[in-house]
């Protein structure tokens, strides 16, 4: 698995978050949880090539571009 780095201070501050939230097992866990809540909600909220051109014709015919 491979490693990142975060700095001590960041890392002492995840790890009274986790302990307080009581919801992850280990500042990895949580880190894992965040990281991947990122990228799904970029994947989710990106428009297809197809979907891009409809909205910019719509656009288009309400005269906004």
């Amino acid at each position: 698995m491979p490693t990142v780095n975060i700095r001590d201070d960041l890392y002492s501050r995840l790890e009274e978050y986790v302990r307080r939230v009581g919801a992850f097992n280990s500042v990895e866990e949580f880190v894992n949880f965040v990281l991947e809540e990122l990228i799904s909600e970029e994947k989710e909220s990106a428009l297809s090539p197809e979907e891009e051109e409809k909205v910019k014709e719509r656009l288009r015919a309400l005269g906004y571009i």
